[in-house]
């Protein structure tokens, strides 16, 4: 496990500055969207060992009304560019504060109990492709990973052999 969490191995495509910062601020804030193909290229070259052997990939849910508001969730889109599986396996149960500018231990005092297993997934397709398996997580910037270990516990309460994240950037 990374860092004591429930996150058992991570990648990045590369660090959350410069450039990369720039295209990332326009992906999600400006909804350039179509972005998320080289994104994602970028994010398969990095993540080719975590990848390899996984069974699908689960994107970093948003609350509803954040994505009613923003249109898209950045981390579907990267996910749905990994050539594995996407399951909408989480569901964000409470509007969260925005992670930029909190503390670590804010972090993890945000996310704290604001995920759960989605409402909207068969008890079929959890025995298929949940327990037992190996799932990768994807979101498009890990900090501290407050964010990636909470979804990761949920995973691993409903069965999930080992999960791994990606992420598109690594801020540090």
């Amino acid at each position: 496990m990374i860092g004591g969490g429930a996150i058992d191995d991570s990648r990045s495509a590369g660090r959350y500055e410069g450039a990369l910062r720039h295209i990332i601020h326009a992906f999600k804030y400006e909804g350039r969207r179509t972005l998320a193909v080289r994104l994602g290229a970028k994010m398969r070259a990095a993540g080719s060992d975590v990848l390899s052997d996984a069974h699908c990939v689960v994107p970093v849910p948003l609350h509803p009304w954040r994505r009613l508001t923003r249109g898209f969730n950045q981390s579907a889109d990267l996910a749905a560019q990994l050539d594995l599986p996407m399951l909408h396996a989480l569901w964000r149960t409470r509007v969260t504060a925005p992670q930029a500018g909190l503390t670590a231990p804010s972090r993890r005092q945000n996310v704290r109990g604001a995920f759960a297993m989605s409402p909207f997934m068969s008890s079929r397709v959890r025995r298929t492709m949940l327990i037992g398996r190996i799932v990768v997580l994807v979101d498009d910037v890990r900090t501290t990973g407050a964010t990636l270990d909470a979804c990761a516990r949920v995973l691993k309460e409903a069965g999930v052999r080992e999960v791994r994240a990606l992420t598109l950037a690594l801020a540090e």
